[in-house]
């Protein structure tokens, strides 16, 4: 985790403190339930809570024991003893470490998600505000990175509003499948530990029981829930690109907000530069380099192994700080982001009339002509308009061929830009829920 890249929300979910707060939650959860079912007295359930509740863990302490131990677990529970007194002997009874440690992370991931989804919501918010605002601005689409047909900025923005919803309902579904806890003691038997502590524990946290543990939750869920934070991230580098393209100083449709005093380059006082779009298509780059190693930390040895460990102490906190960043930061560029409609306007019009062809090809078969001449006939024109010879509407008054099948109002007809935006309401309904 670098600091650079990160909010305090997301950070503090991942600190030794709030892990080992979770890990006594986990211990006196299991510890009452097993004082219900009469395994351990229900005065010592009591004192762990009461004691243990007050405690501030001493993260240094910990870490000193572990030393010795070699054991992050024992390390905890020792200290937890030194807290607790005579009674933490009832502490961890029937349970294995991978009980605490899998239902932590489970625990740390639904969390991590929350603040996802609240981060999504407020991106899915500024793009709906500024899909709005530029619902009827005309602009130019490009396939191949060429200028093909008119669009409006605001279908533009509502595209990126419809990934995102479907990012964010991935989200919930990743959410759903990773939050299962697993008190099911050594290999997952539940030899000495009734299925009914880890009922009451998952009830108490708010997840799901897993079905079989085999003593760690299975890998599978957790290399869905880095697969969809790889997607998420592959979404913000797709809007990042598209914002870095627009603010190309050839197209110049759109750019990031520029703030007084801002410097673009060491070297070059005039530069603007696209940096924080920049930014974010490298942070996504590192999401989804995370998502490999989730999918290698399926296969594990038998019951269990801890090939996993080292590699979800990294990518855990990596992996959702730098997504719950790179949303934070995209919703900023959004919110701030310069729209020019001069200049869309200006590059509508930079060749010519060339965007209207398809119109033109297509009124010709309706006038008899084959698609093959028709097509023909559109290219002839418009390739001179390509060179810069020319206004393409002109040029094809001119031609016999042309002018015997379609009058020049006909032909200025099928110039008109607001036939491109005719179902844009239509689109808009299906993204937003009304035009």
């Amino acid at each position: 985790m670098v600091p650079r890249y990160s909010r305090p929300e997301m950070t503090a979910l991942w600190s030794p403190e709030t892990k080992f707060r979770i890990w006594f939650e986990i211990e006196a959860h299991a510890t009452s339930a097993l004082a219900e079912l009469g395994v351990v007295p229900k005065e010592a359930a009591a004192a762990i809570w009461e004691k243990g509740a007050a405690a501030t863990f001493d993260v240094a302490r910990i870490d000193a024991i572990e030393r010795e131990t070699r054991h992050d677990v024992i390390a905890f529970l020792t200290h937890l003893a030194e807290i607790v007194g005579p009674q933490a002997r009832f502490v961890h009874q029937g349970m294995t470490s991978s009980d605490v440690l899998d239902t932590t992370l489970s625990i740390q991931l639904a969390r991590a998600s929350d603040i996802l989804l609240a981060d999504l919501d407020a991106l899915l918010a500024a793009l709906e505000r500024r899909a709005r605002e530029h619902k009827l601005t005309p602009t130019i689409g490009r396939s191949h990175g060429i200028h093909a047909e008119p669009t409006t900025f605001g279908v533009k923005l509502a595209q990126a509003h419809a990934e995102f919803a479907r990012c964010r309902a991935r989200l919930v579904a990743a959410r759903a499948e990773i939050a299962t806890c697993a008190i099911s003691g050594a290999v997952g038997t539940f030899a000495n530990i009734d299925p009914r502590v880890e009922a009451y524990v998952a009830e108490k946290l708010g997840l799901a029981p897993e079905p079989v543990s085999t003593q760690v939750i299975p890998r599978d869920r957790h290399a869905m829930f880095f697969a969809t934070l790889a997607v998420i991230a592959s979404s913000v580098e797709r809007l990042a690109t598209e914002i870095r393209h627009l603010q190309r100083t050839e197209v110049l449709e759109a750019e990031e907000y520029f703030s007084a005093g801002q410097k673009g380059s060491s070297a070059m006082p005039h530069k603007r530069n696209p940096v924080l779009t920049e930014n974010l298509t490298g942070l996504a780059r590192m999401v989804r380099a995370y998502c490999i190693p989730a999918m290698e930390n399926v296969a594990l040895w038998h019951e269990r192994d801890i090939s996993h460990s080292s590699v979800e102490r990294m990518i855990g906190p990596d992996a959702t700080i730098t997504l719950d960043f790179a949303l934070a930061r995209l919703t900023g560029v959004v919110d701030e982001l310069l729209i020019y409609p001069e200049r869309m306007q200006a590059n509508l019009d930079r060749l010519g009339g060339l965007i209207h062809s398809q119109r033109v090809l297509l009124a010709l078969t309706q006038k008899g002509v084959s698609r093959e001449d028709a097509y023909a006939l559109v290219q002839r024109n418009a390739m001179p308009v390509w060179r810069g010879e020319g206004d393409f509407l002109t040029l094809l008054k001119a031609d016999p061929d042309v002018s015997a099948k379609l009058s020049g109002a006909e032909l200025e007809a099928l110039f008109d830009l607001g036939y491109h935006l005719k179902h844009v309401d239509t689109i808009f309904a299906r993204v937003f829920g009304t035009p």
